[in-house]
């Protein structure tokens, strides 16, 4: 058992030591049974979430006998680092006026909450909230990824058969949760209520409110050309009648017109990036004010695009979901069983990407989400009573600094063009191996080889797989590889970032090799912004915290937590059955 996977939250180190013994014996029983990668993976997950803490007697007892929610609120705010909360906590909304202070104040939060995946994106990050489920379980391994068989780029949620309702549809939009593998904690509400639970998403993307409404919710999503919400016909013929007034009012068309200006007073900002340290792109800014408007002096697609970097978006989805609770008429069900609504804010993650976490812009628009969210809270606190709601908020991943930052405080980053290097790759192979085209596709980190044509060439799997990553580690940038038959054979052990890698590939879709940065070094094809997706600690470490006064008590804690434990964790107050993938722990030290 690899010491570096058990991290103890308190008690003895006899005690933990004795249990990951215990944990140990119970792996190497299932050797018969299971693959040698499964069981790793199995080991280090029994590891990390056992390891992690020793749960109070009585604490699911106590939670067992509180009463049901009526609403469950599952929030993820997109491309949300920890450190941003913990930054900027000083400064949000108290008494009611911030939901992201009510929710330190009320609610238990963990400092040390990971997105425990190795490929830290949206896709991925949205899935594992609801699923408890690692992506080599749920089959969500990017946002985008190459289909082995076609070797041609899909998209996570785009199923043809199905189209966005009353609005354009291209083959490649996200319509359907056709390739999420497992079911949600909302699927099992559902299940255990007669399929009487309402399950309802919104997000500012179509992944983010799919992925959280499993197969048997439904799922709004904004759209890009009308500034509408909308459904896909996979959920439903048609919108019902609350969905088709709250369009009509064009409530989107509002912000035309208007400027995003700074919430607090510029001291409030001292601490900031510079605003030239990234640079506007063309049409674009990089400061505050900012006013909303298109280039044809019209409302049109171009406005309603850019309503996505800023504060507006995320309004526009709290809106809409107050919409969803009053037509659904959510925590008021008529048959007395709880309800859940999932709300991505989308938002933060596009001002990340144009300005990095340590901007102004950032900061201010993290400010907005939190008053937002006070609103928020305080609506349902009319409507439903907070007494009866419980609130789960987290990301689906971090962020790291632009490099532009992260060299001036002397952390070494450059970005890296993956095309070029791909292309290096490719010829590399060919050179090595006496032509043989041995590169097939790529989407990284994930990079697909041609085994058809290394057998052809009469060459073994292994050495070209070793030959690739060879080259691959003596590229500027690049800290480690792994190959499949490294997967397959489990030897990928050892550290914390293997572990990770593990569970972020997917025997059935994934790559023959997946490539990693060196800390603050990123993928990019563009000279500014910055991006998300390692494993490092920048993109996993994401706020989770739960309120709720009937079943959790408020505290700020140190222990290990990984965002998988949220589903097992509401399952166990909801009283229903874990998601079929689930393999996070119950958050017992939280529970009443």
């Amino acid at each position: 058992m690899n010491p570096l996977i058990c991290r103890p939250a308190h008690g003895t180190l006899c005690a933990v030591a004795h249990r990951c013994n215990s944990i140990y014996q119970k792996t190497a029983h299932m050797t018969k049974s299971l693959s040698l990668p499964a069981l790793v993976i199995a080991a280090s997950s029994f590891a990390l979430h056992a390891c992690a803490f020793a749960a109070p007697a009585n604490a699911l007892a106590n939670s067992a006998a509180a009463p049901q929610p009526k609403l469950v609120v599952v929030l993820v705010v997109d491309g949300l680092p920890n450190e941003q909360v913990q930054r900027y906590r000083n400064q949000f909304g108290k008494n009611g006026k911030g939901g992201l202070g009510r929710m330190l104040a009320e609610g238990a939060a963990f400092s040390n909450a990971h997105q425990a995946h190795g490929v830290t994106v949206t896709a991925i990050g949205h899935s594992a909230v609801l699923t408890g489920a690692y992506p080599y379980v749920h089959g969500i391994i990017g946002n985008n990824w190459i289909d082995p068989t076609t070797r041609k780029s899909v998209y996570c949620t785009e199923d043809t058969n199905y189209t966005y309702i009353g609005e354009h549809t291209d083959p490649s939009d996200g319509t359907a949760p056709t390739r999420l593998r497992v079911d949600t904690l909302g699927d099992q509400l559902r299940y255990a209520s007669g399929n009487r639970s309402k399950v309802i998403t919104v997000s500012g993307k179509d992944r983010g409110a799919i992925l959280l409404a499993g197969k048997t919710g439904t799922a709004y999503m904004y759209m890009e050309q009308t500034g509408n919400f909308a459904s896909s016909t996979f959920y439903m013929p048609a919108h019902p009648a609350w969905v088709t007034q709250y369009q009509a009012g064009k409530p989107q068309d509002r912000y035309y017109g208007k400027t995003w200006s700074a919430l607090l007073p510029d001291a409030a900002y001292a601490g900031d990036a510079h605003d030239d340290l990234t640079p506007a792109k063309p049409g674009g800014h990089n400061r505050l004010p900012y006013t909303y408007y298109s280039e044809s002096g019209q409302i049109d697609a171009g406005y309603y695009n850019s309503l996505k970097t800023g504060p507006y978006l995320d309004q526009l989805t709290l809106d809409f979901a107050r919409a969803a609770v009053e037509g659904e008429n959510l925590g008021r069900n008529d048959s007395g069983v709880p309800d859940l609504l999932g709300v991505s804010l989308s938002a933060h993650d596009y001002v990340n990407h144009a300005y990095g976490p340590e901007s102004k812009l950032s900061h201010d628009h993290l400010q907005r989400v939190d008053r937002m969210l006070g609103e928020f809270f305080n609506y349902l606190d009319k409507r439903i009573g907070m007494d009866n709601v419980l609130v789960v908020l987290t990301a689906d991943h971090g962020f790291a600094n632009t490099a532009e930052f992260s060299n001036q405080q002397r952390s070494e980053s450059k970005r890296i063009n993956g095309d070029q290097l791909m292309k290096d790759l490719g010829q590399h192979l060919s050179d090595k191996f006496g032509g043989a085209k041995l590169l097939a596709a790529w989407s990284l980190p994930n990079i697909h080889l041609d085994y058809a044509a290394a057998d052809k060439a009469g060459l073994r799997h292994a050495d070209v797989e070793d030959a690739a990553a060879q080259f691959l580690l003596n590229q500027p940038g690049v800290s480690d590889t792994f190959t499949r038959t490294q997967f397959e054979s489990g030897a990928v052990t050892g550290t914390r970032i293997a572990t990770l890698m593990r569970r972020a590939w997917n025997r059935a879709a994934s790559g023959d090799l997946m490539v990693i940065t060196r800390p603050y070094w990123y993928f990019a094809s563009g000279a500014t912004g910055t991006t998300h997706g390692s494993p490092y600690a920048y993109d996993t470490n994401v706020p989770l915290m739960i309120m709720g006064k009937r079943w959790i008590k408020p505290g700020y804690y140190g222990q290990y937590a990984e965002v998988v434990d949220i589903a097992p964790t509401l399952a166990n107050i909801l009283r229903v059955r874990p998601p079929a993938g689930s393999e996070g722990r119950v958050l017992v030290e939280t529970l009443k």
